[in-house]
C-alpha cells in the first residue's frame, strides 16, 4: 500500500514538472506580439519584420506590431526590450553587426549583448555594397582611392549610428586603402541612405534594401560589394576581393532576440515558426528582389554566431584603430 501511494505521488509529481512547460509552449502566444526595432522606420529590420511578422500573424491569429525605438547605438531599444517580460510577446529585431559592434566602441556599454539576451533565430543575410553619390568623380575603387588620396579627410561617409556596420565597414576601408574620410551619423540607414541622395555626403556603405531602385535611376553608384561572389542583383558590380581588397570581410545578418529568462520551450516555438516563414517560397522571392538572402539557425546556432562575430569585429576594431570618436 505505502509502494503504490508513493509512486501516485512520484507520478503526479513528474506530471506537475512537466505541464509547467507544456502548458507555456501550447498558450504562446496568448496577446499580441511587440517586435521592437532599434532603427528608424523604412529600414531593413522594419521591411523584415512586416514580412516575418505577416506570416506569423497569419499562423498564430495574434497581431505582431512593430515598435520602432531608434537612436543611442541600439541602447533605447534593448533598454526597452530588458525590461520587458520574458513570456515571448515582447521580441527584438537586430541587424547582428550594428549590435555586436557598439558595445566594442562605446565606453561603459550597458548591457552584454552577447549574455543580455535569448538568441531566437537569424531570418536573413545580406552583403554591403559602396555607394558614392553620383556627383562623385569615380567609377571603381581604385578611382575613389585615388581621389580620396589627394583630397584627405574631405570625403565624408553616412552611417545609421555611431558603431554600426556602415560605420565599421567605412573605418575598415579607409583603413585597408590608406585613406582618411569623415564620419557623419544619422538615427538609422533609411536617413542615411536620404543624405546620400540628396548629396549631403559622398558615400556611404549600406545594404542592398533601401538603394536598389536608386541604383536602377543612376542616382547613386554602387563600386564594390562585399562577399566571395557578385550579387545576382548587381551582376556588373566587382567584390571587394575582385577589387583588390579582400579584407573586406562584412555582412550583414538580421536576427531575433528575446528576454533572457524567455522560457526555452517557447524560444524553440519561436524560431520554428520563424524558420517556417522565412523558408515559404513567397517570402524568399521578397528577400532576394531586397538583395537578402534567407537565413536560418536554431538558437543554439545563432549564439554560436554572436561570439564568433564579436570576436572578428573586436580584432577588425583592433587592426584598424577605430575608435566612437572617428
Amino acid at each position: 500500500m505505502k509502494r503504490s501511494i508513493a509512486m501516485r505521488i512520484l507520478g503526479a509529481t513528474l506530471l506537475t514538472s512537466l505541464a509547467g512547460p507544456l502548458w507555456a509552449q501550447s498558450s504562446y502566444p496568448s496577446k499580441p506580439i511587440r517586435f521592437i526595432s532599434p532603427y528608424a522606420a523604412g529600414g531593413a529590420t522594419s521591411v523584415l519584420g512586416r514580412l516575418v511578422g505577416q506570416r506569423l500573424t497569419e499562423a498564430w491569429g495574434q497581431q505582431v506590431l512593430i515598435d520602432n525605438r531608434p537612436g543611442g547605438s541600439g541602447i533605447i531599444a534593448a533598454e526597452t526590450l530588458l525590461k520587458s517580460a520574458p513570456d515571448g510577446h515582447t521580441i527584438m529585431l537586430i541587424s547582428g553587426s550594428a549590435y555586436l559592434v557598439a558595445p566594442l566602441l562605446i565606453p561603459n556599454f550597458p548591457f552584454d549583448a552577447v549574455n543580455a539576451f535569448a538568441p531566437v533565430s537569424t531570418m536573413s543575410s545580406s552583403e554591403v555594397a559602396m555607394l558614392l553619390h553620383r556627383s562623385v568623380p569615380a567609377n571603381n575603387v581604385r578611382e575613389f582611392v585615388n581621389l580620396a588620396k589627394a583630397r584627405p579627410g574631405q570625403l565624408n561617409y553616412s552611417t545609421a549610428g555611431a558603431g554600426g556596420m556602415a560605420h565599421l565597414a567605412a573605418e575598415l576601408f579607409a583603413h585597408l586603402s590608406g585613406i582618411k574620410m569623415q564620419a557623419v551619423a544619422y538615427k538609422g540607414a533609411n536617413p542615411a541612405v536620404t543624405e546620400l541622395l540628396g548629396g549631403q555626403v559622398h558615400l556611404s556603405f549600406q545594404n542592398l534594401l533601401l538603394v536598389l531602385p536608386h541604383l536602377k535611376t543612376g542616382r547613386l553608384k554602387a563600386i564594390a560589394i562585399t562577399g566571395e561572389s557578385r550579387a545576382p542583383t548587381l551582376p556588373t558590380v566587382p567584390t571587394f576581393k575582385e577589387a583588390g581588397l579582400p579584407g573586406m570581410d562584412v555582412k550583414l545578418w538580421y536576427g531575433v532576440l528575446a528576454p533572457a529568462a524567455t522560457p526555452k520551450e517557447i524560444v524553440n516555438k519561436l524560431a520554428a515558426e520563424i524558420a517556417r516563414a522565412v523558408a515559404l517560397p513567397e517570402v524568399k522571392e521578397k528577400l532576394d528582389g531586397l538583395g537578402m538572402d534567407p537565413f536560418i539557425t536554431t538558437p543554439e546556432q545563432f549564439g554560436a554566431i554572436m561570439r564568433a562575430d564579436t570576436a572578428k569585429y573586436a580584432k577588425i576594431i583592433k587592426d584598424a584603430n577605430i575608435s566612437i570618436e572617428r
